[in-house]
C-alpha cells in the first residue's frame, strides 16, 4: 500500500458540521459516535482538492463526475482527517497543543501504515488525571511555582518533563510546519499530553461555540428563530489523516505530484467559508 500521512493546520475556527444537533449546540461539528473525537470527513477534503484541481490527469486521480461514477473509481483515496493537537487557552505561553495517549497510539498505527521513517516509539502515558508530560527542554507551559504548574482552562495540572515528548514535538514539528523553524520551537514549548480521561474531558468544554443571529431587515432586530449555536475547532488545531494512491488510472507518482501542487496554498474547508472559517494548510508528509 502507497500510503502517505497528511497533515491539516486551521487558520482559523474550523466547522465540520453533520448539521442539526440535538443538544444545547444547533450546529455542533462531526464526532466519531465511539470515541467522541472531532474530526474533518475524508469526502469533504477530497471535494475541496478536487474543486480546486486544473490538472489534466484531474479525472484519473479523483474520479469521473457523479454523472459517469460508474466508468472507474479515483486513485486517490483518502481517510476522514482525525484530531492529533487540540489548542487550549493557558495560563503561561497563550496555549498548549494537547493530546493524548489513546489519540497518539492512533497516530502511530497511521505512521505504520504510511511506512513512515523515525516516528517515536515511546508514547508517554500520565497515570493520573491531575498529571501532564512536557518538553525537558523549552517549555513555555509551565508556571514556575513550587512545585511547577500547568493551567488549561479551568485545569490545574502537575507536569512531568520528559524526552520523549520532545521526540515527539522533533519528528511532528517539520510535517506539520515544513520550513518554519519557529512554528517548530513553538510546537516543542507547547506540546502537552495529558490523561486521556481529561483529554475527553476538554474535548466536551474547550471547542469554540459561537452565537449566531439573523436580524429583520427593517427592524434590525432579532428574527424569530433567528439565534443559534455553533461549534467550531479553535484556530491552530492540528488534525492527520491518510491518502492512499492506487494505480487505478493514475500511477502513483502522478497522485502525489498532482496532490501536494494543490497543497501548496491555503485553503477553505467545512463549513461557513463567507464567514472567514476553515481557512487551512495542508502538509502531505
Amino acid at each position: 500500500m502507497n500510503a502517505r500521512l497528511y497533515f491539516i493546520h486551521a487558520l482559523s475556527p474550523l466547522h465540520a458540521g453533520t448539521g442539526q444537533g440535538v443538544g444545547a449546540i444547533d450546529l455542533p461539528v462531526a464526532r466519531e459516535k465511539a470515541t467522541g473525537l472531532p474530526y474533518l470527513p475524508g469526502s469533504s477534503l477530497k471535494g475541496v482538492l478536487r474543486d480546486r484541481c486544473t490538472d489534466p490527469r484531474k479525472v484519473a486521480v479523483f474520479g469521473p463526475e457523479t454523472d459517469n461514477a460508474s466508468d472507474h473509481a479515483g486513485s486517490a483515496q483518502f481517510s476522514d482527517a482525525r484530531l492529533l493537537l487540540l489548542p487550549i487557552r493557558s495560563l503561561a505561553g497563550t496555549f498548549a497543543w494537547v493530546t493524548s495517549p489513546y489519540v497518539l497510539r492512533r497516530f502511530l498505527r497511521d505512521a505504520r501504515d504510511a511506512q513512515a521513517e523515525g516516528a517515536p516509539a515511546v508514547v508517554p502515558v500520565p497515570t493520573k488525571m491531575n498529571e501532564c508530560w512536557v518538553a525537558q527542554a523549552g517549555c513555555q507551559i509551565q508556571i514556575a511555582s513550587k512545585p511547577p504548574r500547568v493551567y488549561l482552562e479551568d485545569l490545574d495540572l502537575a507536569p512531568a518533563a520528559d524526552k520523549a515528548v520532545d521526540d515527539w514535538a522533533a519528528w511532528l514539528g517539520p510535517r506539520i510546519f515544513p520550513g518554519d523553524a519557529a512554528w517548530q520551537e513553538m510546537l516543542k514549548g507547547r506540546l502537552c499530553i495529558v490523561h486521556d480521561d481529561t483529554f475527553t474531558f476538554l474535548l466536551d468544554t474547550a471547542t469554540e461555540i459561537t452565537a449566531r443571529i439573523k436580524l429583520q431587515e427593517d427592524k434590525k432586530t432579532v428574527q424569530k428563530g433567528g439565534l443559534w449555536y455553533e461549534e467550531a475547532l479553535p484556530t491552530e488545531t492540528v488534525l492527520f489523516g491518510l491518502i492512499v494512491a492506487t494505480p487505478i488510472k493514475a500511477t502513483e507518482d502522478d497522485v502525489f505530484n498532482v496532490l501536494s501542487a494543490l497543497t501548496s496554498q491555503t485553503m477553505q474547508m467545512g463549513g461557513k467559508a463567507t464567514v472567514g472559517r476553515g481557512l487551512c494548510r495542508m502538509q502531505i508528509a
